[in-house]
């Protein structure tokens, strides 16, 4: 797994680094190298534009131009201001260096010129703002990005593209548009979220020393991004010797008359990621419906309340059912009322593996009066409880629900104080959004994305279908629950591209995940076993 720290952490990573004799002149040094080395490796690139800032990170682009002119390449840097009017002592060194080694700036080229310049080069460097940038970017910084973004050149960013926060992810009004972002250190979380996933590129680290890796992890990620490989601990030993109730039994209570869909949905994905037996039980108006949808899985109806939704009644009729079960879900379409809630908690309280989903979170967030981490006694339990809220229901469990989550980091200190706050093992917080983290009391696991195709409705009710059935299979084996978790996202993540290459990206519906879960499954367990070249996952 690769580690992901935040802005702050960094810093302190750089700190150490001194402190064991890497100064920070040379961890300049070695950053503009690293980016030289990824424009060199693009094999091509005889002209390049250097685009540098009033800091450290214009200091990285000042090397990189010395480095690429000493291969030979035709390099400009352009610079705001004179090389020796620099304020900061270490940029204004190695820009020195660069004019004595024969660079030529551009100092405050008008729009036309920038252009002009930006019109014959193979590759642009972006060494403007670095990862302290926050707010709006300001002249000349705003124009040039403008006319970078506007170029046919290729961009390479360095640490992060100007105009992104490398911590939230937010980008401001203008931001350029890298085909590559070459980051020092360690990934930052805003790279990997919201605007970071469409302005990054392709991304790789650098790591700059060998003692990074060490201090890296000193420094408590705040999450770490999963290689294909490390779910080879979570997934099951492969066996002929399986019936349909060894494979795992499936209770979903979900729906209700107006939103029968999303149990439907959740009932069939469960299905198709593999559970031997699924089992949906629904409120009783509804039940006829599901049973028109749902050849191959039994429907049982529930008492409901005039307007269609579970009455308070179905909770003992619930329990029952869960207490066969290997794993159980509730939430999706259930909608919140008084008989709802009390199906949740009845659930809560029952010895068996939970995901809580949709309604059901919402319906705690009720039982909770918004504020879940004040009552940890509700999902402190010896089996495993898998929350899956996005940013808007995980605002609500935490006290937020006028300003939810906005940004990764966000997502995952609100997760963090649920988990925290129960202290066990056996919970986890999928929060969902751009990018998804899967936390536990130990540590945050973020899979990789899945497409944009999955921005439609139901994609969550069969996310928490597939949750329930990897938990049903491994139910009673120990093992690493937020790992497992990120697995299943992964291959809702994959669904996602394959139904994105069957109906088109923008026409994907939630049944065409359904469909596909089973070649999206076969595919991330097949290249978890056997690993291709990581720059091909």
């Amino acid at each position: 797994m690769q580690p992901v720290l935040n802005t702050e952490d960094v810093k302190c990573v750089e700190v150490a680094l001194t402190r064991e004799g890497v100064s920070v002149s040379e961890l300049m040094h070695r950053a503009g190298c690293a980016a030289a080395q990824e424009v060199m490796e693009l094999g091509d690139a005889e002209s390049v534009v250097v685009l540098v800032g009033l800091g450290n990170n214009g200091g990285d682009g000042w090397v990189a131009a010395e480095a690429l002119h000493a291969r030979g390449l035709n390099v400009t840097v352009v610079s705001p201001i004179e090389p020796d009017q620099l304020s900061g002592d270490l940029a204004r060194q190695v820009a020195q260096s660069a004019l004595k080694a024969g660079i030529e700036p551009v100092v405050g080229p008008s729009r036309d010129e920038l252009e002009g310049l930006l019109s014959t080069a193979d590759v642009v460097l972006d060494c403007m703002l670095g990862t302290g940038f926050h707010g709006e970017v300001r002249a000349p910084f705003d124009i040039w990005i403008e006319c970078v973004n506007g170029c046919g050149a290729r961009v390479i960013a360095v640490d992060v593209p100007s105009g992104l926060s490398a911590q939230t992810g937010l980008a401001a009004k203008t931001c350029i548009v890298a085909d590559m972002t070459v980051t020092m250190l360690a990934l930052k979380p805003g790279l990997l979220a919201d605007d970071g996933r469409d302005v990054c590129g392709a991304i790789v680290v650098a790591p700059l020393a060998e003692q990074t890796g060490r201090l890296v992890v000193d420094a408590d990620p705040v999450a770490w991004r999963t290689d294909l490989a490390d779910y080879l601990d979570v997934l099951p030993a492969p066996t002929t010797a399986v019936d349909k109730f060894s494979r795992g039994s499936v209770l979903v209570v979900a729906g209700s008359r107006r939103f029968p869909g999303a149990a439907i949905m959740a009932a069939r994905a469960a299905a198709r990621m593999g559970a031997g037996y699924v089992t949906l039980a629904i409120p009783a108006s509804a039940a006829y419906v599901a049973q028109s949808h749902l050849l191959e899985i039994p429907v049982v109806p529930l008492p409901e309340d005039p307007d269609g939704v579970v009455s308070s009644e179905a909770a003992e009729i619930v329990s029952k059912l869960a207490a066969r079960s290997s794993a159980v879900l509730v939430g999706p379409g259930l909608r919140v009322t008084g008989g709802s809630s009390a199906v949740v908690s009845a659930l809560l309280q029952a010895e068996v593996p939970l995901v809580v989903d949709a309604d059901g979170l919402n319906c705690l967030a009720r039982l909770t009066n918004n504020c879940l981490p004040e009552f940890p006694e509700l999902t402190r339990r010896a089996a495993p409880l898998v929350l899956t809220p996005h940013r808007g229901e995980l605002g609500r469990l935490v006290g937020q629900p006028d300003n939810p989550p906005v940004s990764l980091v966000e997502q995952l200190e609100a997760a963090r104080k649920i988990v925290w706050a129960d202290g066990g093992s056996e919970l986890v917080v999928v929060t969902k959004g751009t990018a998804t983290g899967c936390v536990s009391v130990e540590q945050a696991v973020m899979p990789k994305p899945g497409p944009a195709a999955l921005a439609t409705a139901g994609s969550g009710d069969v996310l928490a279908g597939m949750m329930t059935a990897a938990l049903a299979q491994r139910a009673g084996e120990d093992v690493d629950l937020a790992l497992l978790a990120a697995f299943v996202c992964e291959v809702h993540g994959y669904a996602g591209s394959l139904a994105a290459e069957r109906v088109g990206s923008h026409a994907v519906m939630a049944c065409d995940l359904i469909d596909v879960i089973g070649l999206a499954s076969d595919a991330v367990e097949e290249h978890a076993t056997y690993p291709t070249d990581p720059e091909e996952d």
